[in-house]
């Protein structure tokens, strides 16, 4: 079978429990006669090509509703001090806004619940998006009613490799975590590339991103039930010694891993320095970019992130939301704009843009779409697979604070230093207070 046959088989796989609203005419639409004609809303979100793409289509979303739309785009860094300044305010400033899934529990006040607007405009969340998206823009810790907003931009994990080094060496992708070590040392040993490029040091929490699947993988988890710190039980001490044994025992990534960020990582694959990375499916796009990378397409490969021996493999998700301003006094069609950006042909067309490498796909059509996955390789449908069981940090008000504390903890094992137990309980113990508030 050729490959788009196989592509189409698979997405029919995953496609058969699809609604039929998914591919009904009218569902979802803009409402006619263009009401909203000559309002200008006002849209704060982060920095991504993604949103860059949707901005360029504006003119399309103008002529169909007359409605005008500014976008202010705000470095990843600041955009967190600068929605809870929105909330402290009350600001109207903004109609909608953008925000991470791990903010979300400290600034649910901040957005307007779309319940009642979504059941207007016909469209069904639960069916449209992932679970593991779909959490995020929840209330009530990702478990509440309230609907606040629309999944716009989210990420699943996948091993990248050098498909040509892994040919050349008659090595598969990795299974497992010991398999990823067994061929990060061989390829050492065979080539002049380090064999997988891991990112301990402190930078936003990005250590923790691989952490959490060698943690979930070896059965444990961040907190108990009662919302206590678990990850120095027997088995987050078990998975967190591997991950850091990766680096300081095995020797299977390259020294400087011990400080290196996401971007580190990736580069010293799109380098030519390091044969694997586990990372985002977004930075595809740099690693086969020819502006930033040494590599070419056909060199690089992807699979599911390795698990524990026995296990299924995991992947940590992160999404971003797009809401709507509870101050706004322009909430309707700020809902117009939503309803119309969150077509999912309007992600599809980006997705297919070959002036762009953009992987970012929310919605489950999109996911398992043939086209899509003849474009990046079957790329997506490894990502719908991976979010039918993932997982993401548990929402909470106190996880920045919580985030800052383990990434600190991880950073000092990568140096060598200290005692993974030790640490670990140093570090539940503080948590305990911060959860205590």
């Amino acid at each position: 079978m050729k490959r788009r046959g196989i592509l189409q088989a698979t997405a029919a796989g995953f496609g058969s429990a699809l609604p039929s609203w998914a591919f009904a005419q009218g569902i979802g639409s803009v409402k006619p006669g263009k009401p909203y004609a000559g309002t200008e809303i006002n849209l704060l979100t982060v920095v991504a090509p993604q949103f860059k793409a949707h901005e360029a289509k504006l003119a399309e979303f103008e002529a169909l509703t007359g409605i005008k739309v500014k976008y202010q785009y705000v470095p990843f860094a600041n955009t967190r001090e600068k929605l809870t300044a929105e909330l402290v305010g009350q600001s109207s400033q903004y109609d909608v806004l953008s925000t991470m899934d791990v903010w979300g529990p400290s600034l649910y006040n901040l957005f307007e619940p779309l319940n009642g607007m979504l059941e207007e405009k016909k469209i069904e969340m639960e069916s449209r998006y992932p679970y593991a998206h779909l959490r995020a823009s929840r209330d009530g810790n990702g478990q509440g009613k309230n609907i606040l907003g629309f999944p716009i931009r989210g990420h699943v994990q996948l091993m990248f490799y050098r498909k040509d080094i892994f040919d050349k060496l008659g090595l598969k992708a990795p299974n497992t975590w010991d398999e990823m070590v067994e061929h990060g040392q061989l390829i050492s040993a065979k080539t002049d590339l380090s064999g997988v490029a891991m990112y301990y040091g402190k930078t936003a929490g990005q250590n923790l991103m691989i952490w959490f699947n060698y943690l979930w993988g070896a059965g444990g988890d961040l907190l108990d039930a009662k919302g206590q710190p678990a990850f120095n039980s027997p088995a987050g001490i078990a998975a967190t010694q591997a991950y850091i044994d990766v680096l300081l025992k095995h020797k299977a990534a390259p020294a400087a891993s011990a400080s290196f960020n996401e971007t580190d990582a990736v580069n010293s694959v799109a380098q030519g320095k390091s044969a694997m990375v586990p990372v985002w499916w977004w930075r595809y796009a740099s690693l086969v970019d020819p502006k930033v990378s040494t590599l070419k397409p056909e060199q690089v490969a992807f699979a599911p992130l390795p698990s524990m021996p026995g296990k299924p493999n995991t992947t940590y998700t992160n999404t971003w939301f797009y809401g709507i301003n509870k101050n706004s006094k322009k909430k309707a069609a700020a809902m117009e704009f939503l309803t119309w950006l969150s077509n999912p042909e309007i992600e599809r067309s980006v997705l297919l843009d070959k002036s762009m490498n953009e992987v970012v796909a929310m919605q489950t059509k999109n996911l398992i779409d043939a086209d899509v996955n003849l474009r990046y390789k079957g790329m997506h449908v490894f990502g719908a697979q991976a979010l039918k069981g993932a997982k993401g940090t548990p929402l909470f008000p106190q996880w920045p604070q919580v985030s800052d504390i383990l990434e600190a903890s991880i950073s000092e094992l990568a140096s060598g230093k200290t005692q993974v137990k030790a640490t670990l309980d140093d570090a539940a113990s503080r948590v305990r207070k911060v959860m205590r508030g």
